[in-house]
């Protein structure tokens, strides 16, 4: 081969992949309170301001986009350089994506009404309580519809599903207890007057990102998520958005490697 054309091959070849490695990141996360919201038009949120702080370490161009989770979810499944906050890693998720994380630890549990005095112990009192609304492609609806559950009634919104529940449409609400304090005032509502029923499972929050996007940039989050972890970073974050945090729950995230 001619060393003048090979030199150009290789030339073009390194242009190539630095174009690839320096593709605007696609971010898309939800209208989830409180880890990610538009306020004053800018996302704001737990997660949001943990993804943004990685933005900075790692020097990724990258764009942060609230959308529905049913669009964000598939478009992520399509593109290359993109990603979607925050997504519990379940096993029936596993292979759809290279995850970054956790970044937060929770739990999905059962409420229902204080004044309603109903005592739910298991699936299958919730089976007899009538329809259950769960936002489509949420982890607790994936794990519920492998479940048989046949009172399963998907809905585009968690705004949909507290809806639904205020005005007694449905007795069961399923939420992380994260998040469900931000739910509730959405919509007009506070914690006291729910009861907690039982856990569904434990879960732990990621930043899922496309099969099509790149190891190697994948590894680069993750290692700068670790060092948020180790100067303090992810703690600070973590106890702004949730001051009465489960200090357990705290020191397993923060002691993730």
């Amino acid at each position: 081969m001619n060393p003048t054309f090979k030199a150009c091959v290789v030339a073009l070849l390194c242009s190539v992949c630095t174009c690839l490695s320096a593709a605007e990141l696609q971010l898309y996360t939800e209208d989830y309170r409180p880890f990610s919201y538009l306020e004053d038009g800018k996302p704001s949120g737990m997660a949001v301001a943990v993804v943004e702080e990685l933005i900075r370490r790692t020097g990724e161009p990258a764009r942060i986009e609230l959308v529905p989770w049913t669009r964000g979810y598939h478009q992520v499944r399509q593109q290359a350089n993109a990603a979607i906050f925050s997504t519990v890693r379940t096993a029936q998720r596993e292979a759809d994506f290279q995850w970054v994380g956790p970044i937060a630890h929770g739990h999905t549990r059962f409420y229902t009404l204080k004044e309603a005095g109903l005592r739910v112990a298991n699936l299958d009192d919730v089976r007899r309580l009538g329809t259950l609304a769960v936002p489509k492609r949420w982890y607790s609806y994936e794990l519920l519809a492998e479940q048989k559950l046949d009172n399963l009634y998907g809905v585009s919104t968690p705004q949909d599903m507290l809806r639904l529940f205020r005005h007694g449409r449905v007795k069961l609400l399923l939420a992380n207890n994260l998040t469900l304090n931000g739910m509730l005032a959405e919509q007009g509502m506070r914690p006291c007057q729910l009861q907690e029923q039982f856990d569904l499972m434990a879960n732990d929050s990621y930043i899922a990102f496309s099969r099509r996007t790149q190891a190697a940039r994948v590894a680069r989050w993750q290692r700068a998520l670790q060092e948020m972890r180790h100067d303090g970073s992810l703690e600070r974050i973590y106890r702004h958005w949730f001051p009465e945090a489960d200090e357990q729950a705290l020191a397993d995230l923060l002691s993730v490697e």
